[in-house]
């Protein structure tokens, strides 16, 4: 991946999370982050 690849990804992925956060709030972000916390805790285990 190169440099303006990443870049032009990151925000991209930062457009969408600013969208999603204006237009429904923040419960999916929090419960997303949530679950993804849970899913690093889980992959640890297998590590």
């Amino acid at each position: 991946m190169t440099n303006t690849i990443a870049v032009a990804f990151g925000l991209f992925l930062l457009t969408a999370l600013a969208v999603d956060v204006l237009f429904f709030g923040t419960g999916h972000v929090l419960f997303l982050s949530k679950k993804l916390f849970e899913l690093i805790e889980w992959l640890a285990f297998w590590r």
